[in-house]
């Protein structure tokens, strides 16, 4: 790596081609950019005075003996910058006759611009650097927008181009050809648009003149619509990481992909590779190490594999009514409601490989009782990404009785199965966040809902609220004659389950800390209890108590786990 200040002049040599990746994503400044631009390059001819301009990171490509160019560099950073002052110069030589200056720096010995863009906008910047003369331009891409606007402000005798050519800096990073642009990229732009591992993959995988294979193995499966490029931008938050579906499903596929015994992946590899941080580099170095290179066999599998994924995951679940039957729609909602993407490598694994839907879908209602029993009995997950991700997979679990019988060959009980006791226990004592309670009650409601008796029907589990029945600050308003010892276990208690419900609409504040009659009933105009959750089954028939207490609370406790015993069933 060699950094240090560049000019234009230094940049635009006239004698080195500049490739920006040709499935790079496409020219976005618009004319909040251009103005200060303008005003930037006035101002630096008018003072004289050096201008910085930030980074600019290229890479250096090997060339063959054919080429009639030895430097070619890929533009890691740079490229909006670099594209709007190559447009403005223009429009400025254009204006003051001397296209021959501009094209010393900007084009080379066979007239071809220096400047290679995207495919995205390769024709429309192309169409500008021929240009002739100044004409106006009715196409909306933001290439030919910028050159008009340009045209209709630039004033020739504000800028001078040599001036410019050398007064405007970069802090210039020049990296050879195994250098890892990435990590360089995020060093230096730590506050930019990150380069996502979709962008990086796909330029990756196709060159300029692999359009054939990139409409097949790339446009078809994640760009060849609007439905189909929303679907694979979705952002979904993992954890503490909010991550693209594109990243999610390149994840996934990887991680099935090195368990697959024909590739031998060493485990130290395997380590490696299930960094979510180093998709990218796990990509190259899998494909080159245990692929000996052969793109087009991986990009084969992932375009199958990403067809699966696409009819499979489903977040639009967590807004919608959720269905009382075993499958793939309830193990959706406990994805990306709860917080457990760490089961879709397996998830897929499965949909890709089982194609008996009875088979699947009951391991997929065991899988759920599994997930949702630990998660009640607040048991650790920390093991996850090895279970479903690597442990699963590798032994080529495909049926309940098969996850069953790998359970049952674990020495370590980190990975246990609770038992009916432990639910039982669980649902009189454990302390779970709002997230993880309402998607218990909602499961169990979900589930036992008769649906045929309810005039209004289940909505997704988004739509709906976390409600304490006796709130935190019962004091304020709830009788009580106890000691500390017995408040101290009603502070306790009423973080349990049994005293907690989903309902459709967060309670007024000033219902919410009520007595029991009052928060059943509401107070004027604002709606109480009986109002937001009298069609929930897992607690309407309680809105008859005439009293709300320590013992109401165990006996829906009580009740509730018999329902999770009926829903999660082993």
């Amino acid at each position: 790596m060699d950094a240090g200040k560049r000019t234009i002049n230094e940049i635009f040599n006239g004698s080195r081609i500049l490739e920006i990746p040709f499935f790079q994503r496409a020219y976005v400044w618009g004319e909040t950019q251009w103005e200060r631009l303008l005003e930037d390059v006035e101002n630096v001819s008018r003072t004289r005075t050096p201008y910085f301009m930030g980074s600019v990171i290229l890479k250096q490509q090997l060339t063959d003996t054919s080429s009639t160019v030895g430097d070619v560099r890929t533009v890691i950073d740079g490229q909006q910058r670099l594209t709007t002052l190559s447009i403005l110069l223009k429009v400025l030589c254009l204006k003051n006759n001397s296209l021959k200056k501009f094209d010393k720096r900007f084009r080379l010995d066979d007239e071809s611009n220096v400047l290679k863009h995207n495919h995205n906008d390769i024709e429309a910047y192309n169409t500008i650097m021929d240009l002739n003369s100044i004409q106006t331009t009715n196409r909306k891409d933001n290439i030919s927008l910028a050159y008009q606007y340009f045209a209709d402000n630039l004033d020739p005798s504000k800028i001078d181009f040599d001036i410019v050519c050398h007064a405007i800096l970069f802090v210039g990073i020049d990296l050879v050809s195994d250098e890892d642009e990435q990590q360089i990229f995020d060093t230096i732009n730590s506050l930019g648009v990150r380069l996502t591992t979709a962008e990086l993959l796909k330029n990756y995988f196709f060159g300029r003149n692999d359009i054939a294979e990139y409409e097949k193995y790339w446009l078809n499966v994640f760009e060849k619509d609007d439905e189909t490029k929303e679907y694979w931008d979705r952002e979904v938050t993992t954890g503490r990481l909010k991550r693209t579906f594109t990243d999610l499903f390149f994840f996934s596929f990887l991680q099935i992909k090195i368990q697959d015994p024909t590739f031998k992946v060493n485990t130290d590899d395997k380590l490696a590779f299930s960094k979510v941080d180093k998709l990218f580099d796990s990509y190259k170095r899998f494909i080159k190490e245990y692929c000996g290179g052969d793109k087009l066999s991986v990009l084969e599998e992932i375009r199958e594999y990403a067809a699966v994924f696409k009819k499979a995951i489903n977040a639009d679940i967590i807004d919608n009514e959720l269905s009382s039957a075993a499958g793939i729609e309830r193990l959706n909602a406990i994805i990306f409601a709860l917080d457990t993407a760490t089961l879709i490598p397996y998830v897929l694994f499965v949909e890709r490989n089982v194609p008996n839907i009875t088979v699947r879908n009951d391991l997929y209602s065991y899988l759920e009782s599994y997930i949702m029993r630990r998660l009640v009995t607040r048991e650790t997950t920390k093991n996850y990404n090895q279970l479903f991700s690597d442990r699963l997979i590798l032994n080529r679990v495909f049926s309940k009785d098969e996850f069953i019988s790998y359970l049952s060959s674990q020495d370590d009980k980190i990975n246990r199965m609770p038992t009916d006791d432990n639910i039982k226990t669980a649902f009189n004592e454990s302390l779970l966040t709002n997230k993880y309670a309402a998607g218990v009650l909602y499961l169990i409601e979900s589930k036992i809902r008769d649906r045929r008796r309810h005039s209004t029907q289940l909505l997704g589990i988004s739509k709906y609220s976390l409600e304490h029945i006796m709130p935190k600050k019962w004091r304020n308003n709830w009788f009580f004659t106890g000691d500390k010892a017995a408040a101290d276990f009603r502070d306790r208690k009423l973080l349990t389950l049994g005293n907690l419900t989903i309902i459709t609409q967060a309670l007024n504040a000033s219902i919410r800390d009520s007595d029991w009659a009052t928060k059943k009933n509401g107070k004027g105009d604002k709606g109480g209890l009986r109002k937001y959750a009298e069609g929930i089954e897992t607690f309407s028939t309680y809105l008859n108590a005439d009293a709300w207490d320590e013992n109401a609370i165990q006996d829906r406790a009580t009740y509730l786990a018999n329902k999770a015993l009926e829903t999660w069933g082993i």
